[in-house]
């Protein structure tokens, strides 16, 4: 579930990624929601960090069929059986099954054939005659050929896969019979694997869940179905996102740093930098719902009240993160990133987030040392989904 922009004025919804409108920085308040929902905003550093990892405010409350319907509900991400939608045991469960499949260790075991694959993208980018475009010849197909490869799919269902992303994360423009119709689709693809791989298990990660669901007992099939659709869609939405928004910011402002990313070192730091300080979308941060009143920050949340985790704003706190060396790329960040969440509902997502953005960078600065922007960064045109932003297309030449 996503939450919207808290007015148009305050998130400047197509300014690029890279230069948020960040909300007032200052203890718990009470705020409106677009839609006309009453909430608190959280958005220092430590107080969104407590609220991320206390138990006390919970996601499953906000599909709760008595409340009140709340903003972002379409699509994948309204779906209650979807692990970011859940709490207690049923959400532990699911996240002891997904979380070996996805621990650093094995991640980086997967480090070779993921280079691989970002080279072979990078060839059908450069075989191409300049200008091209960036996003449709290397940022989108790559993590669709990473996470086809990780789930034992094959090639032809790319383009497939791609369509039912758009439904899976729609921005509100598709009529909701066409999604509901699509997403019906979508989850029946998800059952029929894992049905598949129950029958003919190997070593892709739908088995491996496959296997670690049935020794872990107690998961629903629709939970699994929606684990499954969700791997496969966020896996490559979100990873499209961040390469299209990074090359943005890196070619359209900051040229300068480009040859430094030729070392793999220095493109590592750089891209937990970037995932850092660019947001997937306009959605400050995560909701919650205080099941309990609590304190935070020197505030008593109420019992029942929705909560805005706000991520973007308190990635930019000079309390945690100093704002002399807020911009730059290459030294580690003083504190863990807020950008992928905190306490259970940390994105398990993470290191292979982050392997594909470094590699991706990396093997393009080595390849392309000369790779610029071929039209104005003020003319791109935005692709728009449920929960992401990022250019639709964007030339480039070397």
């Amino acid at each position: 579930m996503s939450v919207p922009p808290l007015s148009a004025e305050e998130t400047g919804s197509l300014r690029p990624l890279h230069r948020p409108a960040l909300s007032r920085i200052g203890p718990p308040r009470p705020v409106t929601l677009s839609d006309g929902t009453e909430a608190w905003l959280v958005n220092r550093y430590d107080d969104v960090h407590q609220v991320l990892g206390d138990s006390r405010f919970g996601r499953a409350e906000l599909h709760a069929a008595e409340r009140t319907a709340l903003p972002g509900n379409a699509g994948l991400v309204g779906d209650p059986d979807l692990l970011f939608n859940q709490d207690g045991a049923g959400h532990l469960r699911l996240r002891r099954a997904l979380g070996r499949a996805f621990a650093p260790r094995t991640v980086a075991r997967w480090r070779p054939w993921v280079t691989e694959i970002v080279d072979r993208s990078l060839g059908r980018l450069t075989a191409r005659q300049p200008p091209v475009d960036v996003v449709a010849e290397f940022a989108r197909p790559l993590p669709v050929a990473v996470i086809g490869r990780l789930m034992g799919l094959e090639p032809s269902l790319d383009e497939q896969l791609r369509h039912w992303s758009e439904y899976a994360f729609t921005d509100g423009s598709h009529p909701a019979r066409d999604v509901e119709r699509e997403l019906a689709a979508f989850y029946g693809f998800g059952s029929a694997l894992l049905a598949d791989r129950r029958r003919n298990a190997g070593e892709d990660l739908v088995s491996s869940l496959v296997r670690a669901a049935d020794a872990e007992g107690g998961i629903l099939e629709g939970q699994l179905v929606a684990l499954v659709c969700g791997l496969v869609t966020g896996g490559q939405d979100s990873t499209a996102t961040m390469i299209g928004n990074s090359l943005l910011h890196l070619l359209g402002e900051r040229l300068e740093d480009w040859p430094r990313l030729a070392d793999e070192t220095a493109a590592g730091t750089a891209a937990d930098r970037l995932l850092h300080m660019i947001p997937l979308g306009d959605d400050p941060g995560s909701l919650r719902r205080a099941r309990t009143d609590t304190e935070v920050g020197g505030v008593v949340i109420p019992a029942g009240a929705v909560v805005v985790a706000d991520c973007v704003t308190a990635n930019r706190d000079p309390a945690a993160f100093p704002a002399d060396r807020a911009d730059d790329l290459f030294t580690p960040l003083p504190r863990p990133t807020l950008s992928f969440g905190g306490g259970r509902h940390y994105c398990l997502g993470v290191w292979l987030a982050r392997l594909e953005l470094t590699l991706a960078l990396n093997r393009l600065a080595v390849a392309l040392p000369r790779l610029r922007l071929a039209e104005p960064p003020e003319e791109v045109v935005w692709r728009l989904g449920g929960t992401s932003r990022s250019p639709a297309r964007l030339l480039v030449t070397w």
